[in-house]
């Protein structure tokens, strides 16, 4: 089975004038290797790729590709209309990604078994491994527990991306023990990777990467007292990152850095004044 452990950054898209700033990009990415990360997700949610022409995006993956130094990446990839999502795969299946991301085709509300047909369907037309995400906040579809194991038994779906909001359907997939778990509320990541969850997709390890690293190593290692320590000092940057709609605070603190420019693409928009003021702050 492939492994998806350990910090993995949903990276932003950075912005310069209105288009793809491909160089800060690139020297994101390379800031992130030296960290220690396990890996990227390019094209998630924090990447705003609903706001890309599929060009854009066929190129943010390629300099994300080109960058990570080997690091496997991940490719978002989702949808409401199951063979438009299976034909992106297909194109997908050349590139040398580590795997792909999907959530559940939003709006529709779809049944359960809609559910387990759509996932079924892009994981039959993906050569590589499929990583479910389940986030029913954004797409107005939960994924229940029963149809995470029965999708647990293709060859091709391997992870979940964690933002269900149930404790009891994280622990019972920890459990099943067939779904490697990353957790994707980052708030949830340490009390869910106490629990035997793989790791976690954390936008807020845009800010201090190599710190999340130290605390999910210590983790594996058994140090649970190091990595409590590391833990409660990110706190205040995970519950920051998150104050308003992501992914305008990571931004935000990243322009802070003087690493990108603070853009976004509308519908979003930069955070409020004083939580820029509060991110240059905490961040610097």
């Amino acid at each position: 089975m492939s492994e998806f452990s350990g910090i993995w950054i949903p990276l932003i898209t950075p912005f310069n004038a209105g288009a793809v700033d491909h160089a800060a990009l690139d020297a994101l990415v390379r800031r992130y290797v030296e960290a220690g990360v396990a890996g990227f997700v390019a094209l998630g949610t924090t990447g705003e790729p609903a706001a890309l022409s599929d060009e854009e995006a066929d190129n943010v993956l390629a300099t994300v590709l080109a960058s990570a130094g080997g690091l496997p990446v991940v490719a978002g990839v989702s949808g409401n209309h199951t063979a438009e999502v299976c034909e992106r795969i297909a194109a997908l299946n050349e590139r040398p990604i580590a795997g792909v991301l999907a959530a559940a085709p939003y709006y529709i509300h779809p049944a359960q078994a809609g559910v387990i047909g759509h996932f079924a369907a892009l994981a039959d037309a993906s050569r590589k491994p499929l990583i479910v995400y389940d986030i029913p906040a954004r797409t107005g579809v939960r994924i229940e527990l029963p149809s995470l194991l029965e999708l647990a038994a293709h060859e091709r779906i391997v992870a979940v991306k964690d933002c269900g909001g149930s404790l009891d359907k994280t622990l019972a997939l920890i459990l099943d023990g067939r779904l490697q778990v990353l957790c994707g509320e980052d708030i949830d990541m340490f009390g869910a990777m106490c629990a035997g969850a793989s790791g976690a997709i954390a936008a807020s390890a845009h800010w201090r990467p190599e710190r999340f690293v130290a605390m999910a190593r210590a983790l594996q290692e058994g140090r649970l007292a190091d990595a409590r320590a590391i833990w409660h000092t990110l706190v205040p940057l995970v519950r920051a990152a998150f104050a308003e709609p992501n992914p305008g605070p990571v931004k935000a603190g990243l322009a802070a850095w003087g690493l990108i420019r603070n853009e976004l693409r509308a519908p979003m928009t930069r955070v409020s004044g004083e939580l820029e003021a509060s991110l240059a702050r905490l961040v610097v």
